[in-house]
C-alpha cells in the first residue's frame, strides 16, 4: 500500500453542521458569534450552515472538535461529523 494511499485515511475532514434560531436580535448575535468562532478556529463554508475543516490526523481533529464543542450555543441543534480524506473525496 502506497504512503499516499494510507493518508487518505489518516487525514481527516471535521464537518459541523447547524441549525441555530434567528428570530430575535439575542439569536442572531449568538449564531453569528457561534460562525465566526468556527471560522477563526479554521472552518470554511461548505454550504450554508454547514462548515468543514482539513484535520492532519485524527489527534488534531480532536483538538478541534472540543474548541467547538466548548462554543456550542445553548439553543440550536448542531452535529459534528467526522470523515477520512478517502470518504470526503468520494462524496
Amino acid at each position: 500500500m502506497s504512503l499516499d494511499r494510507l493518508n487518505q485515511y489518516r487525514i481527516l475532514w471535521v464537518l459541523v453542521f447547524f441549525d441555530l434560531p434567528t428570530e430575535t436580535r439575542l439569536e442572531r448575535k449568538v449564531a453569528a458569534s457561534f460562525r465566526k468562532k468556527i471560522m477563526a478556529d479554521g472552518f470554511v463554508m461548505f454550504q450554508f450552515s454547514i462548515y468543514l475543516r482539513h484535520c492532519s490526523s485524527r489527534e488534531n481533529a480532536e483538538v478541534h472538535l472540543k474548541r467547538v464543542k466548548k462554543l456550542l450555543p445553548e439553543k440550536g441543534h448542531i452535529g459534528i461529523l467526522t470523515i477520512t480524506d478517502k470518504q470526503f473525496g468520494d462524496m
